[in-house]
């Protein structure tokens, strides 16, 4: 069985043929998927997926990306975590790629997302871009070690990875390590112990080969197990046993 850890089901592109996409998942093996907020506006409709289907389970958060919204604040953050369906607070994180100038509220609504997930005792799920150095920084002033969680589709170096591991983190790969130009990423891939690894599709986005540039689906994290196993020379079982063992023991999903 694979689990997709990282998805959003709630976008309208996956939402009007949710039916079919599960049953996609079925067919592919994957047993699981994590559906993940980006914002509190649409949080009810995350939540109502994992409330809905027991295969799925969701997290609360504001993703950087999000500009002129109300401010989460860590206990709103905590208290919404509650739900036994919730199993992780995020995604959160820095992202300098897509926005430029002064970011200190990108950096404050990190602090406060970290501090929630102490506050409750879930997991983070971190997206980071062309921030890796602030990224790394401000989750070891805030101590997100105490938490732990991912670094969601990861795109970074070995030595970025090694520092989140360090921080009781898990490296999660999407279907850019399926890409030819992704070298760099799939040393990556090889090097990490699998005991620290996860899968995702971040669906719709970043198909892996061969649906490259089509609409992304979780029955697709096969794709990416498949590549981490060829590169690591071993038999994609093993990885899919062994990110799916990591996935239930850092979300404690039920």
């Amino acid at each position: 069985m694979l689990v997709d850890s990282h998805c959003h089901l709630d976008f309208p592109d996956l939402a009007a043929n949710l039916d079919a996409l599960l049953d996609g998942m079925k067919e592919n093996g994957v047993g699981h998927a994590l559906c993940v907020s980006v914002n509190l506006e649409d949080f009810p409709r995350v939540q109502a997926l994992a409330e809905a289907h027991a295969n799925l389970y969701a997290s609360v958060g504001v993703h950087p990306d999000y500009e002129n919204l109300a401010e989460p604040q860590a206990a709103q953050l905590a208290v919404l975590a509650r739900h036994p369906r919730i199993v992780a607070i995020g995604e959160t994180g820095l992202d300098y790629f897509r926005l430029k100038g002064d970011l200190e509220w990108q950096r404050e609504r990190f602090r406060q997302h970290i501090r929630a997930a102490r506050a409750s005792g879930k997991p983070l799920i971190i997206h980071t871009r062309a921030a890796a150095a602030d990224t790394l920084r401000i989750m070891a002033e805030e101590g997100a070690d105490g938490v732990g969680g991912v670094m969601h589709c990861f795109t970074e170096s070995w030595e970025v990875a090694q520092q989140a591991m360090e921080m009781n983190f898990y490296i999660s790969f999407s279907g850019i390590v399926t890409f030819r130009n992704a070298a760099a990423l799939k040393d990556v891939a090889r090097r990490i112990r699998l005991d620290r690894m996860l899968v995702e599709t971040d669906s719709p986005y970043l198909a892996p080969v061969p649906h490259r540039g089509k609409l992304n689906q979780p029955a697709y994290v096969r794709y990416v197990a498949q590549e981490i196993a060829a590169l690591r020379g071993i038999d994609m079982r093993e990885v899919a046993a062994a990110t799916t063992e990591n996935f239930f023991n850092l979300f404690k999903a039920a």
